[in-house]
């Protein structure tokens, strides 16, 4: 089983590998996704470029359908993504600092392209008691993550 961090990593690797399938970008990250997933296989690299292709041809699909649609494809190839990152960690644990300078490369390529990789958002509402001695009234929104380019 992985430590909690290293399962944060992979889902941030699956969810910035998603936002990456969508950018200008695209055919570098997936290059890049294919050696680091098949660990310096020639055949294995070109099943993973394959199956890359064919997630971000299914997710492109869905998300021009419009709807909940796209939604679920973004939602489905992220966790699917990061499944995979995790199984590659779990295998291979040297792989941990590649896979960290690949989420390097996805958020900046998420930056260039304004597209915000890797975000947490927390909403919190207090009330009552907690809610005059700590905010007054009220809901507050926090979003962790890159700003958009500016």
């Amino acid at each position: 089983m992985l430590a909690e961090e290293l399962v944060v990593l992979a889902a941030a690797a699956g969810t910035g590998l998603v936002q990456a399938m969508v950018t200008d970008a695209w055919q570098q990250c997936r290059d890049r996704v294919a050696r680091l997933l098949g660990r310096g296989d020639p055949l294995e690299e070109a099943r993973q470029e394959g199956r890359l292709e064919r997630a971000r041809e299914e997710l492109t699909g869905a998300v021009a359908g419009g709807g909940d649609e796209g939604e679920r494809a973004v939602a489905r190839q992220a966790a699917a993504w990061g499944t995979r990152f995790e199984d590659l960690l779990e295998d291979a644990p040297d792989h941990e600092q590649p896979l960290r300078e690949l989420l390097g490369f996805l958020r900046e390529q998420g930056a260039a392209a304004n597209t915000v990789i890797g975000t947490v958002t927390v909403h919190a509402t207090a009330s009552e008691q907690a809610q005059q001695a700590v905010q007054g009234q009220g809901t507050q929104y926090n979003t962790f993550g890159p700003g958009p380019a500016r």
